[in-house]
């Protein structure tokens, strides 16, 4: 038989997606599984962008222009310019979703060997890109009692060698939900600038700052116009994750024009869901209203019971729909397994993603998940009494 490719087996599953056979089994069952696992909003998409698909006058549905349709490009660079970032159409690049983002900006900025600094837990996809990519992770660890604040800019400097190519950062974090602070970019932006790194800044969630709290792009950081790389999607600002819609930024001439050898290669984004991405810029401002501050309830409304629950500690995130729960566990892959394959409670149960999978270092986030606070309030009500019951449970049985 043929081998696998080491670079395959290398290949990192999924800590969000790799128990959904479980999950499916349990449905079989007749179980009710709660999906706190997966960044997956039940918000509605903005009818504006499902009537443009639905409305969409087409008689061949065309590839678009490798970069992305040029009406979208020009319309997306005076949202963000509308937004306080300044960019033309010429700096962003159409994506199929924030993932090739990545990828086209790891393998344009960076050769195998290559190693790229990455606060830890992290978006558990960076791990995977860099593996295809046989980039060398250098994780530097967060800790979850100060809320996983970017550690001391010393620490980063421990880590930089000759093949130190690139810093990445999530703000706000997935899948922590920190925000970084002004003084923290600062301090990245310096560190950058001294060993002229690339500094990859997925923004995804940029909407999504909590208790007043501003954020701040790396787009606007000065200096960086030829280092700063940013990442964004349309799958949770306007909760289109099925569009996969996505786009990559950066001033640096060079580097738009090698990525777009590699958006040559895969030919165009999707044409689909470039017409509804394009369209929902025309969301109305209260829509966000209302989505702003659905999050913000789900948030203390999670983050309180949690909280609760004896032995969670869940700190309280200050971006993003994304917590870090530390729980009473020893081995948090065994624990989601068995949420879903034997416990139930009242026919229902919880699926959370195993912390270890966001962490690069070997044995660290064992005793941690993530949950994503992306359903209802009453859901959430019922997933957290779920996870209540089901620890009394695994106390008994865990060995």
């Amino acid at each position: 038989m043929p081998k696998i490719s080491n670079r395959g087996n290398k290949m990192p599953a999924s800590p969000i997606r790799k128990l959904v056979p479980y999950a499916e089994a349990a449905k079989k069952r007749g179980t009710k599984v709660y999906h706190l696992n997966i960044g997956q909003p039940d918000i509605k998409t903005p009818e504006v962008a499902i009537n443009a698909v639905k409305n969409a006058d087409l008689k061949i549905l065309e590839y678009s222009h490798s970069a992305g349709n040029e009406s979208y490009r020009k319309k997306l660079a005076a949202y963000y310019t509308k937004h306080g970032i300044a960019v033309t159409q010429d700096e962003l690049m159409i994506t199929v979703g924030g993932s090739e983002a990545i990828q086209f900006a790891l393998c344009s900025c960076m050769d195998a060997g290559d190693e790229v600094i990455i606060p830890e837990p992290f978006y558990a996809n960076y791990n995977g890109f860099a593996t295809a990519g046989d980039i060398v992770v250098k994780p530097i660890t967060t800790k979850i009692e100060n809320s996983f604040a970017l550690p001391p800019i010393e620490e980063f400097e421990k880590l930089i060698t000759s093949k130190t190519k690139a810093i990445i950062i999530c703000n706000p974090n997935n899948p922590t939900g920190y925000l970084y602070t002004n003084e923290e970019l600062e301090q990245l932006r310096k560190i950058v600038l001294k060993y002229d790194l690339y500094l990859f800044a997925d923004e995804v969630y940029r909407e999504f700052c909590y208790d007043g709290k501003k954020h701040t792009s790396i787009l606007n950081l000065e200096g960086l116009e030829q280092n700063a790389v940013v990442v964004d999607s349309i799958s949770k600002r306007f909760s289109a994750c099925g569009a996969r819609i996505g786009c990559m930024i950066t001033r640096n001439k060079d580097l738009i024009n090698t990525a777009m050898k590699f958006a040559q290669a895969r030919l165009s984004p999707p044409s689909l869901g470039q017409i509804a991405g394009e369209a929902a810029l025309d969301t109305d401002e209260n829509y966000f209203k209302e989505v702003y501050n659905e999050y913000i309830s789900r948030r203390n409304n999670i983050v309180e019971k949690l909280n609760q629950i004896p032995g969670v500690l869940c700190p309280n995130p200050g971006g993003a729909f994304y917590a870090m729960v530390r729980l009473p566990v020893k081995d948090s892959d065994h624990f989601c397994q068995w949420l879903l394959e034997e416990f139930e409670h009242n026919h229902k149960t919880v699926m959370l993603a195993p912390g270890s999978g966001f962490y690069n270092t070997p044995g660290l986030g064992k005793n941690e998940a993530r949950v994503a606070y992306v359903l209802n309030n009453q859901d959430i009500d019922e997933a957290v009494n779920c996870l209540k019951f089901a620890l009394e449970a695994y106390k008994k049985i865990e060995k």
